[in-house]
């Protein structure tokens, strides 16, 4: 188990406790520590120093019905106080590391720390385990981040229609901001790209709706998020990377072939966002249909290729 594994695992298990737990409790739940006594000591201290220089406060209390007492943990999750976005313990964790590593700028920072991240106002690792990388925000992002934070209907218009959306997620790919989440009107997940909003962002009140519940283990298919004809495409994924399609994508979509590569069957409803999605396995994707979007991705490769 990697090293960012074990801390995700672990403020997961303090922050979904309701009672204090003893280092060996956590040893019992997590894993991945060593077998040595005193080397997982050492390596449990080491964790909760990396957890405590991200922000994230360790309570140390007796665990109960323990004689003589033993220390406990445990992560307050009123601590993290403000419209709460109805996020997992786990997500909070990932969240916790992620805005630990990539410094957002200026995005929302009161409703990012809200969430657990961390803005400027929160404590930061800077210095000692600086960040590796700086996303850029905008105006619009920001009042869109805020709008997830406080379940704030979001009203725009895009591609010349007037668009209601209940936002649940905001992410950041291919140097470009995504926003998705139940288009009212539509009566239907979608995602817009941010840049491409036209006109004001205006926000309804809080508390507008309820937080629809997540897809479960899958990450957000992007592809079928868009208002395009639907279309089945076929895409051939090496060995090497074929992992991510078992454990993202439904069984009925992936024929295992003997060499470990994959098949895979999507449905296709934004031609942009797939073919962002096959460009990000490089060289070990192959479109195999259908043929107009083989060669969609070739006239995209051949511009930039002309662009270089």
């Amino acid at each position: 188990m990697s090293k960012l594994e074990r801390l995700l695992k672990l403020l997961a298990v303090l922050l979904d406790t309701t009672q204090p737990l003893s280092a060996e409790d956590l040893r019992q739940r997590i894993g991945g520590y060593p077998d040595n006594q005193a080397s997982f000591r050492r390596t449990f201290e080491r964790d909760k120093d990396d957890l405590r220089s991200m922000g994230v406060t360790i309570r140390v209390a007796s665990v109960p019905a323990t004689e003589p007492p033993l220390d406990g943990y445990i992560v307050d999750r009123d601590e993290y106080a403000g419209q709460d976005p109805g996020l997992e313990p786990d997500e909070l964790a990932a969240l916790h590391l992620a805005a630990a590593l990539v410094r957002v700028d200026s995005l929302g920072e009161d409703a990012f720390w809200k969430l657990g991240g961390g803005g400027s106002g929160a404590p930061s690792i800077a210095g000692e385990h600086p960040h590796v990388g700086t996303v850029a925000s905008t105006d619009d992002a920001g009042t869109l981040h805020t709008a997830i934070a406080e379940r704030r209907l979001a009203r725009f218009r895009y591609r010349d229609v007037d668009r209601e959306l209940e936002p649940a997620r905001l992410s950041f790919t291919q140097g470009q901001w995504y926003i998705s989440g139940y288009d009212r009107a539509r009566e239907a997940e979608r995602v817009f790209r941010v840049d491409r909003i036209d006109g004001p962002i205006v926000l309804g009140p809080a508390n507008a709706y309820e937080r629809r519940s997540a897809r479960g283990p899958e990450v957000t298919r992007t592809w079928e998020l868009g208002d395009e004809e639907p279309v089945h495409a076929r895409v051939r994924i090496d060995a090497e990377e074929a992992i991510w399609a078992r454990v993202h994508l439904r069984p009925e979509e992936i024929d295992v072939a003997a060499d470990g590569s994959v098949v895979v069957d999507v449905q296709v409803r934004n031609t942009d966002a797939f073919r962002h999605w096959v460009l990000g396995f490089l060289d070990n994707a192959e479109i195999l249909e259908p043929e107009t979007m083989r060669d969609m991705m070739l006239d995209w490769l051949r511009q930039m290729d002309d662009v270089r």
